[in-house]
């Protein structure tokens, strides 16, 4: 009988945000590769969709969870995993002309799709920030905690190029608690949003995206495990808000 592919990862000393998905890719060195081709391919479709699955409120919800986490005019900001910038986007209306705002992302394809005057774009990863040390007020990460490949690493960093009393702030979607509830979302995610994204989309990948979004908002590590990642990282005050049950927002401070 062939054997299962493992869940474990090949260093035990790396927390990955969830378990290997076989259906997807069988290694890490797969697993960048496909996260490559994925997000660059699909770029051209990804604002169009989202705009459409949030029923148009994403700018709202993603400028008041920056408030909620303490976002302040005149900031110097680092948006880690900016893909094609619509968290950037609402950071820069609260830090005005006189903040600063950084993104990184490793997929060339989705920062390609990014308009926004000022804004400094780097290509590199969470897990090895192309940034000096102490560098910034506010880091932020949108909807990535799930595709990196080490998030001790990735909030090790995070705490490294912040100024002490600087904040941070990680949306990411968790899956609901109860199996009502999971099951909706699964259905939604993993049916309806691939047929929405067959429609409207462009790419012939953009449908695989949703699906495999799904995947990973589906065997991501629980919430209490962010949070303890984020306390192990050397941060303070870490806190956890919610939205309509699934839309999470870690929070936390570098206390020195």
């Amino acid at each position: 009988m062939t054997p299962l592919p493992s869940t474990a990862p090949a260093d035990p000393a790396l927390l990955p945000p969830h378990a290997p998905l076989p259906l997807y890719y069988g290694n890490e060195d797969e697993h960048q590769a496909f996260l490559r081709r994925i997000f660059d391919d699909t770029a051209p479709d990804y604002d169009r969709i989202e705009r459409v699955l949030a029923f148009g409120s994403g700018p709202w919800y993603r400028r008041s969870a920056l408030q909620r986490a303490g976002l302040r005019t005149g900031a110097e900001v680092l948006d880690v995993g900016i893909g094609t910038g619509l968290v950037a986007r609402e950071a820069l209306r609260l830090v005005g002309p006189a903040g600063r705002l950084v993104g990184v992302d490793p997929s060339a394809g989705m920062m390609k799709e990014i308009d926004l005057p000022g804004v400094e774009l780097v290509q590199g990863k969470a897990e090895a920030l192309p940034r000096p040390a102490a560098s910034s007020d506010f880091v932020s990460m949108g909807y990535a905690l799930r595709h990196i490949s080490d998030v001790g690493a990735a909030f090790g960093e995070f705490h490294r190029v912040l100024r002490p009393g600087g904040r941070l702030l990680v949306l990411e979607i968790s899956k609901p608690r109860g199996r009502i509830g999971t099951a909706l979302l699964k259905a939604y995610m993993r049916a309806v949003v691939p047929l929405i994204a067959r429609f409207i989309g462009q790419r012939s990948d953009t449908a695989e995206l949703w699906r495999y979004y799904w995947d990973t908002i589906e065997a991501c590590i629980p919430p209490e495990q962010v949070m303890q990642a984020l306390r192990d990282a050397g941060f303070g005050d870490v806190r956890r808000h919610v939205e309509l049950g699934v839309f999470s927002e870690y929070t936390a401070v570098k206390t020195a």
